[in-house]
This record gives C-alpha cells, sequence and structure tokens, in this order.
C-alpha cells in the first residue's frame, strides 16, 4: 500500500546516538577539555572510518558486538602504517575500550574481544625540565616579547605561574578573574574535574597582580583571568608561540616549552629535598608512578655531575 511503508533507520544511526551519548558524558561526567574531547573523537571517527572499508558497509551497534581481535589488530596495523608511533597507537586504542566500556555499562553492545586485546608497549620518556638558570633566564626576559606593556606583563604572569605552582597550561589559563587578587593557596581545576590545592609564592602573586592592573580590559569575576589582544581568553597556542619566539631568541633548547616549566617545576623541586608525595599533590598527578618519573631526571643530573667532575671519568 503506497505510504504505508515502515520507515527504516540507515544502518548506523543507533552507532551514531552511542556516540553522542558518549560525548555528551565524557563532557558533563567525566568533564574532559574540549582538547581532550577533539582527540577522543578523532581516534574513534578514525576507528569507525577503518571499519567501514574493512566490513564493507557502514557498521552498526550489532556489527561491532561480532568483531573479533583480528578485525581490532587490522586495525591497529593499519594506523601503525599510517605512521602512527607506539603512543599514538595507545591513545587511539584507549578511545577506543573507551567508547566500548561506555556501551557495556549502558547495555548497548559487549565484546569481551576489545579488553583482550595488548596495548602497544610505549618508550619510556623521561621529563626534559629547564636547568634553573634557564627557567630563570625565560622568565626574567620573556617581555622582550611585546611592545604592550600589559602583554609583557601578561606573559610574565602565564609563565610564572607554570614554573612558579606547577600548573599545566590549560590551568592556567581557565583562571578565571575571581581569582584575583591572588592569595596564598591557589585552587586549581585539574584533569577530570578533579580539584587540588596549590601554594603561591609571592613572585607569583606580584607577577599576576602587576598584570591585572595593566590588562586594558574591565572583565567580571566570571570572565578570564588572562586575554589576548581581541579581549578574548588567552588561547594555549598564543603561549606556545610566544615560548617558542622566546626559545630562538634566547637560545634555549627545543625542548623549552610552556610544559616543561611544569617539569622544570616538579624536578626543581626534588633537587631541593621535596619528598615525592608532596610533589604528587602540587602536580595533580592520579598515579605516584608518573610523579616517579623525576627522579630519574634526577638521577640523570647526577650521573652527568659525577661523569664531569669525578678525577677517574676525566
Amino acid at each position: 500500500m503506497a505510504g504505508s511503508a515502515e520507515l527504516i533507520p540507515p544502518r548506523g544511526a543507533d552507532l551514531a546516538d552511542a556516540v553522542g551519548r558518549w560525548m555528551d558524558w565524557l563532557r558533563a561526567e567525566r568533564r574532559y577539555s574540549e582538547h581532550t574531547l577533539t582527540g577522543y573523537g578523532r581516534d574513534l571517527n578514525g576507528f569507525l572510518d577503518f571499519m567501514v572499508q574493512h566490513l564493507g558497509q557502514a557498521p552498526g551497534l550489532d556489527d561491532l558486538a561480532d568483531l573479533r581481535a583480528l578485525d581490532f589488530r587490522a586495525y591497529l596495523a593499519r594506523r601503525k602504517g599510517d605512521g602512527l608511533g607506539p603512543a599514538s597507537l595507545a591513545r587511539a586504542l584507549s578511545a577506543v575500550r573507551g567508547f566500548f566500556r561506555f556501551c557495556e555499562r549502558q547495555g548497548l553492545v559487549t565484546n569481551p574481544a576489545i579488553h583482550d586485546l595488548r596495548t602497544p608497549k610505549q618508550p619510556h620518556g623521561v621529563p626534559k625540565p629547564l636547568t634553573v638558570s634557564e627557567a630563570a633566564t625565560a622568565l626574567t626576559e620573556v617581555t622582550i616579547l611585546s611592545d604592550e606593556p600589559w602583554v609583557q606583563a601578561r606573559d610574565l604572569a602565564v609563565l610564572t605561574l607554570l614554573y612558579g605552582c606547577g600548573l599545566r597550561i590549560a590551568e592556567a589559563l581557565d583562571l578565571n578573574r575571581g581569582h584575583s587578587p591572588l592569595g596564598d593557596i591557589l585552587m586549581v581545576m585539574g584533569k577530570g574535574g578533579k580539584e587540588r590545592l596549590v601554594p603561591v609564592l609571592p613572585v607569583v602573586r606580584h607577577a599576576v597582580n602587576a598584570y591585572v592592573k595593566l590588562c586594558p580590559y574591565d572583565v567580571p569575576g566570571t570572565g578570564p583571568l588572562f586575554l589576548g589582544v581581541r579581549g578574548k581568553r588567552l588561547n594555549q597556542r598564543i603561549v606556545r608561540a610566544q615560548m617558542q619566539k622566546l626559545r630562538v631568541a634566547l637560545g634555549l633548547p627545543s625542548t623549552a616549552t610552556p610544559h616543561a616549566l611544569r617539569h622544570s617545576f616538579a624536578t626543581h623541586l626534588l633537587a631541593g629535598g621535596g619528598d615525592l608525595r608532596t610533589i604528587q599533590e602540587l602536580l595533580g598527578h592520579a598515579s605516584l608512578s608518573t610523579t616517579q618519573r623525576y627522579t630519574e631526571v634526577d638521577e640523570q643530573h647526577l650521573l652527568r655531575v659525577y661523569r664531569n667532575a669525578h678525577p677517574r671519568e676525566r
């Protein structure tokens, strides 16, 4: 009978709905940043795009439930062939696993094969901090990057926060005007919406307060603390670009990035006698094993000093 045919949703509509629910959950419940959400979405879309070619059709949830370990390995092999290194492969697999776990909890799909896959082994990286003198030089000379006094003060305040408090760049730029003037303790919203208390050194307070006094924009307490030249919240790309210019101007190592100032904060604290548990709390690391990487940096420094100074080595 004309017009009475049952409307059938296109294949994959159930999957698209599940992906949307997962992303909403990551945003609302896990409180992931937009940067992290973009990465997760890109990795999952890469997996689903591969499955379209691999299966010869746009997959639905039922198709995902039928995937075997061989299918997942084929996806990893393709990404490896595309040039992804172990760290990127591990991140991509983590995103896919996370989506499957969410679907299992929601009763949408179950596939034990994804959980049986081994995560690609990653090379053991060691943080690359600046030396004490390099960090001091970066903070002293950052004002050479601009002729605008308020921008000079802003750049100095941001870098001082990263090095003086060990903040991630996103944590520093997420601060609002209501946080100023800074007190002795700063409440920081870290990864996954986890809050932590960070002591604020007088030099950090002075740098931030000096910037606020010079900032030409009238911002409410709920507005951003650090602004770009157009009055919007300062973008991470601008800070990275400023640090790159500073690196070239001062002849700093290629590892001198904004995040290296956070590494420097931890390494210099450890070298000064700080204990790992305290440094873990200050950095907001969920696992002590992450913080323990800084002990390897300190050991390498000691070995270099030994080799350069011991008469038998010379």
